[in-house]
């Protein structure tokens, strides 16, 4: 399912929207990308473990499967799971 569009873009967007070359050249990349073996992987590894939490009963709807350190799976709200390690604007880590 496609996201809807924003009402207020962020620079990405905005940039990929005027420059429609750069947006076919990252979609040409992020297909390279999603096709390699180690994310396919990824993806089938957290869709497995999602299917179990949902088969559980566990709500996972807007919620991510987040790798724990010891290599178990929980579920967390998304916004945060994809907020670690210094992604987008927070400076955490750069």
């Amino acid at each position: 399912m496609a996201s809807p569009r924003a009402s207020n873009p962020r620079k990405s967007a905005k940039n990929y929207h005027q420059n429609p070359v750069s947006y076919k050249k990252k979609l040409e990349y992020d297909k390279r990308y999603n096709a390699r073996e180690d994310r396919l992987a990824y993806r089938r590894d957290h869709g497995r473990a999602r299917y179990k939490a949902k088969k559980m009963g566990m709500a996972v709807t807007g919620r991510d499967m987040s790798r724990n350190s010891d290599g178990s799976y929980s579920v967390e709200d998304s916004s945060t799971n994809r907020a670690r390690n210094g992604h987008g604007r927070n400076r955490r880590y750069r």
